[in-house]
This record gives structure tokens, sequence and C-alpha cells, in this order.
């Protein structure tokens, strides 16, 4: 494929789910099936074009080789921002990721969503939902990765909070659009800073810009935290990750899509993509936060019943090690663990939904047995399963020991070990609670017979997704790992260098006659370390020294890599094995009564089953702060500023009442009075002259008569 072709499939593939949206959503009614034909058709049309990309990159086989172009969206003279459109190794891997697993939700819910009243409804959001992703995808810039970062938030309200009938959904969606919003506030900030500073929001520019040293120091390190709280909140990471859980309230197509390819994806995607922004301190601050989330969420879902729930708390285990990955200093197996985990995420999920379409339960406790009923799903799920708990073999392993054998190499080189350790025990938590969840959902006798006997296989549009995932929950990894498969030939670390060269950056500037610090990038054990000479020339002999230690340095990073990689494979095996022989134990061969166990350990189950009670401490202190200063601003406001307001009115009419009075008694009464004596006067001259001589006389007699009489009496 040429250039434009690569661009002109890319915003085809963007193009295709929006339309999809708007036919179904305004004609969806009127058309046959109501419209569910357009968003398979077209969701198929879009993974067919992502194939052909990816194979064309495959070829290439250069990770950073890319096709950009973008176009003036608003020029104000001195504020320039351009839209425009990326596609990489990254991106074609991504694209395939999105495109795959919506093109089989969309395929799986033909049967899933079958004769709900508002099915057309569902097609159109499930559209709106992977143009949204897809956005962020291919947006070439910050400004553009979070109109779409956005639109994802506003499609996953709409389709966690489907059944907006439910009083739960409704909580559901609002928690997760608000809980996302403290992230994003993060987000925007970041974004903000690194505008402000380098007066771009292109990506490859703000790499160069970094790497010249445009932004350094502690401004870098809080502009990268503001970017990570983006992930925080989409990628639900702890403190933000309560509104996930609470996400399975909508339909399960959602919940697989969500888990798997698109918003939860989102935040990874961001960090791995914008990698070269986030400096020393903030990726401390990623490891930590990911590590410590992976840990959290594996113990909370050993206690879970509900089927989609324990699946949940996986998903943010699995993302805990992919932010652990970023962390330390890994973008690669991040995203590598990204794109496994969606292909087993999402059939997990699916093969949920199968299983409560199946049973009409969410709950555990309700099944048993139901291998035998469902043999496709069981036997899906069960590749999925052992996916996750990164059995040898399965697409899991690979990446996930990828992870841990980063995050080992992290603690080797600089002496952080915690991240780790609560890693590798996450792994041993992940296969026991997915087997516990095997074993009480498809083995042993029905819990529930009525249930049990009514249980059937689902339709070939349930299961054919079914099956192919499974076959990607296998063989998506291509049985090797990161950089040594497929992988390779799309993803590896920037060579900003070259990045910077490209914009004429390759020397520290000062922007804004800011000076800062130069930036030095997070130690990255597998790339060779570079020297810089300030710009001055080095003789040969220093040269052929710095040369030696380089290569010397670089050796001893290959070593601690090799045998970090090696250590944390055998341990993760060994978890595994501990895993799955735990809950085969307990669970299978019932040697342990869970139910005793819980009694014992009645403060620890307590406190997991309500998820550390990080709900109820949000509901103690921040939801009720902000209860209270909502009605401190609401007080403030009835008696403060409409005291105000209604006061002056109130002032203003009496003063008004006032002036009214005063207008109409005196000002008019003298005026008024004025007009009576002038009226009064005129009357009685007028009652003078009338015309007639008798009268004249009259008056002529009387007036010399009083003459006569006054002039007597004086």
């Amino acid at each position: 494929m040429s250039d434009n072709a690569i661009l002109t499939s890319a915003l085809i593939i963007l193009g295709l789910p929006l339309l999809s949206y708007v036919l179904t959503f305004f004609f969806g009614k009127k058309l046959p099936r109501k419209g569910d034909f357009i968003g398979v058709t077209f969701m198929g049309a879009a993974w067919l074009l992502a194939i052909r990309i990816f194979l064309t990159f495959w070829k290439i086989a250069d990770p950073s080789y890319r096709v950009e172009a973008s176009f003036t969206w608003i020029d104000l003279g001195g504020f320039h921002l351009d839209a425009g459109v990326l596609v990489d190794g990254m991106t074609a891997v991504m694209l395939m990721v999105v495109t795959t697993v919506s093109f089989f939700v969309h395929l799986y819910s033909t049967g899933y969503m079958h004769g709900d009243r508002r099915y057309e409804r569902f097609f159109a959001f499930l559209g709106f939902f992977t143009f949204s992703m897809l956005g962020i995808v291919l947006s070439n810039n910050l400004f553009f990765l979070y109109v779409f970062w956005e639109l994802v938030g506003l499609s996953s309200y709409l389709l966690i909070g489907f059944f907006f009938h439910k009083h739960s959904a409704a909580n559901a969606n609002k928690k997760a659009f608000l809980t996302n919003r403290v992230g994003d506030y993060g987000f925007w900030l970041g974004i903000l800073t690194f505008f402000t500073t380098c007066g771009t929001l292109n990506y490859f520019e703000l790499f160069a810009h970094v790497h010249a040293g445009t932004i350094g120091g502690h401004l870098l390190a809080w502009a990268g935290v503001g970017l990570f709280m983006g992930c925080v909140g989409k990628s639900a990471q702890m403190p933000l990750h309560i509104w996930l859980p609470d996400a399975m309230e909508g339909p399960t197509p959602v919940s697989a899509l969500i888990h798997a390819a698109t918003m939860v994806a989102a935040g990874v995607y961001m960090v791995a993509r914008l990698f070269p922004l986030f400096g020393p301190t903030a990726l401390m601050v990623v490891l930590y936060v990911g590590s410590i989330t992976a840990f959290v969420a594996a113990t909370i879902a050993v206690v879970k019943t509900d089927f989609k729930r324990v699946l949940a708390f996986s998903t943010l285990s699995q993302l805990g090690y992919m932010v652990m990955s970023l962390g330390a200093g890994d973008s690669v197996n991040a995203m590598y663990h990204l794109t496994t985990h969606a292909m087993f995420k999402g059939l997990l999920f699916l093969t949920a939904g199968s299983v409560i379409h199946a049973v009409h339960s969410q709950e555990i406790t309700d099944m048993g047995g139901l291998r035998r009923k469902m043999p496709i799903t069981f036997w899906t799920f069960m590749a999925g399963t052992l996916a996750l708990s990164g059995v040898p073999g399965f697409a899991g392993f690979y990446s996930k020991d990828g992870i841990l054998g980063s995050a080992l190499a992290f603690g080797m080189t600089d002496g952080h070990y915690i991240p780790f350790i609560l890693g590798i025990l996450a792994a041993v938590l992940t296969p026991f609670y997915m087997f516990r969840l095997t074993f009480r959902a498809f083995f042993g006798k029905p819990a529930d017979q009525e249930r049990f006997d009514h249980a059937h296989e689902s339709p070939w549009n349930m299961t054919v997704p079914l099956i192919v995932l499974g076959f990607l929950s296998i063989a998506s990894s291509g049985f090797k790992t990161a950089d040594e498969g497929w992988f390779s030939r799309f993803a590896a670390p920037y060579d900003l260098p070259a990045v910077a060269a490209q914009f004429d950056l390759s020397t520290p500037p000062a922007v804004h006659g800011l000076v800062v610090a130069h930036h030095r990038a997070a130690p990255d054990i597998s790339a060779v370390a570079e020297h810089e000479t300030g710009g001055h020339e080095t003789g040969g002999h220093e040269a052929a020294v710095e040369h030696g230690e380089g290569h010397g340095e670089h050796a001893a990073h290959e070593a601690i890599h090799h045998k970090a990689h090696v250590r944390a494979m055998i341990m993760s095996i060994l978890m595994v094995i501990l895993g799955i022989g735990g809950a085969w134990w307990v669970y299978f061969l019932h040697k342990l009564d869970p139910a005793s166990l819980q009694r014992r350990l009645k403060g620890v189950y307590t406190v997991l089953q309500g998820q550390y009670f990080f709900d109820e401490f949000y509901a103690a202190t921040v939801y009720r702060f902000t209860l209270w200063w909502a009605a401190v601003c609401a007080g403030f406001d009835r008696y403060v500023i409409d005291g105000i307001v209604n006061g002056t009115g109130y002032l203003t009419r009496m003063m008004s009442w006032a002036s009214g009075l005063f207008d109409r008694y005196v000002i008019d009464g003298m005026v008024n009075g004025v007009a009576t004596v002038l009226q009064g006067a005129g009357e009685g001259f007028r009652r003078l002259q009338t015309g007639r001589i008798q009268t004249y006389l009259v008056y002529s007699s009387a007036s010399v008569l009083v003459l006569i009489l006054v002039y007597k009496v004086l």
C-alpha cells in the first residue's frame, strides 16, 4: 500500500462506525432487523481494512516508519491548530485490536440482544463507541486525542446505562462518567502545560522538545503526572478504579468491548503513545500505581461470586500489569499485553454472556456442571482462562512474563523490588480466582437444577465469535515474546535523537525566556545508553573510551535484562502451578471448606468483600464534603447572592413607591393645582363675559354703587 492508500484506508476505518451510528440511530426502526446488519457489515469492512494496514506494516517491519497527514483546523494568527492522522506500527496493531473485538461484539450482539426493545439504539451506540476509540488511535496531536477521549467517556455513559430503567445501571453510568471527569481534569492540565511550554500539540514535535530540554525538571514531572491522571481515570487505576466494577450493569457485549478494546485500553495506549513525555519522577508514580492496582484488584476477585465482577476485577489487575510495565520503562511489553489481553478478555466476557444468557443469572452460586450443557462455551472459556492465568503456550504467558521480567530488571537496576513482588503475588492469585470461577460454574453438580435443565448452548452468532477469539487467545502472541516475535515489527522504543533532528531541536533551546534543566529520559534497560558531549568535539582516544564504556554498560544492562526475564519466567510458572493447584484443591477436590476459612478470616474476608471500602471512604469524605460544600454554596446563593439581589429589588420597589407618591402628590399636585386655579379663574372670567348688554349695565351699576359705598365709608 502507498502512503496515500494507508491514510485513506485509516480514514475509512474511522468513518465506517460513525456512518453505522448515524444510519442505525436515525433509520434503524424502519430497516429490516432494525438495521443490525449495518453495524456488522460496516465493522466487518473496517476489520478487513485494518488487516490490510496490519499486513502492510508487517511487510515494512520498521517500527519507526510512520505516515502522517494534517490540515489546518483553526488559524487565529498567534494560535494555530491542526487536525491530523497518524498511522505507524502501534496504530496498525491498535486498529487490528479495536476492529477485531468490535466486529465480533457486533456479531455476538445480534444473538445476545435479540428482542430488546431498543435493539437498534444499542447497535448505534456500539458504532459510536468504536468510532470514538478509533479516533484516539488515529489522532496525531493532544487536542484531538482529548476530543475523542471525551467522546469515549460519553459513549461509555450511554452504554453502561443502556438499561437506564434499572436504578443500579443509572447510578453506574453516572459514577463512571463523574469519576473519569476527575482524571480528565488532570489530563487537561497536563496537555495545557505541554502546550504552554512547547507551543505545539503534535506528538512528535513534543517528543523533540522534551528531548531537547524545552521542558524538564519539576515542570515535566507535574505535566507527566497530569497526563497520567487521564490514564488513572480511563484505565481504572487506583484510586479512581471504583467505576469499573459497577460498569458491569451494562449489557455483557458492552462489558467485553469496554474491557478488551476501547475505554480501559485508551489509558494504557495514551501513556505508551506519549511515553517520551513522562520523566523519571512521573514514571515512578506510574510504576507504583500500576503494581498496587494489579495486586489489590486480584485479592478482591478471589472472594467475588458475580461472574462478570470477577472478570471486571481481573481486568483491573491486568491493566495494573500494563501500567506497571510502562512505569518500569517498558512500553513495548505493555502494548503487547494490551494486545493479547484484548483477545482473551473479550473472549471471557462473551463466554460470561453466553452463560448468563443460558442460566439467567450472574451468580456462580447458581451454576455448576455447565460444561456438559455448553461445551463450546466451556472450551473457549478454558482457552481464555489459561491465557489469562499465564499458562505456557497461551498468549497471556508471553506478554505477562515480559512485564514481570521488566519489573524485576527495574528492581535489580534501581532497587525498587516492591512492584515486582506485588506483580508476582497477583500472578498466583490470577489462576486461583479464574479456576475457582471455572470449577464452580462448569464442574461439579448443578447448584440450581431448574436453571441447569433450561441451560443450552448459545446460537451460532454467539459461538462463532467465541471460537475465533478462543483461537486468538492461544495464537495471538505467535508463541514468542515481544522482542522476538511478530510484535517487534510494529513497536520499539522511540528513537528520540532522530525525532529531534527532524524538527531541528537537537540542542536545548530557551523557550518563552524560560530556562529549564535538560531532561534525562527514564532508564531503559533495553536501550543503548547515549553519551552527549554538550556540543564539544571529543578526541579520538576519549571517544574510544566512551564507546567502550557505552558497550560495557549496554552489555551489563542486557545481562541484567536476560537474568531478570529468566527468573521472572520461572517464578511466574511456579505461581501459575500454585494458583491452579490451590483452586483444584479447594474447589474441585473440596479438601478445604471455603465457608469455614471465611469464618476464620472474617476480618480479611469482610475487607475483600467490601472492596477495601473505597466507596464507603469516598462516601464519608469526598461525597460528604461535596454535598456539604454544595449546601454551603446553595446557602450562600440563597441568603447572600439572592439576598443582595432580592434586597436590591425590594429597596428599588420602596424607592419607586416613594417616588411615585412624591410625583403624584407633590409634583402632580403643584401642576394640577396651578391648572385648577387657572381653570377656576377662567371659568369665573367666562361668566363675566356673557356678551349681553343688560348684564354689563348691571355689572357697571353694581360697580358704581360699590365705589360710592366705599367712598362714603372711607
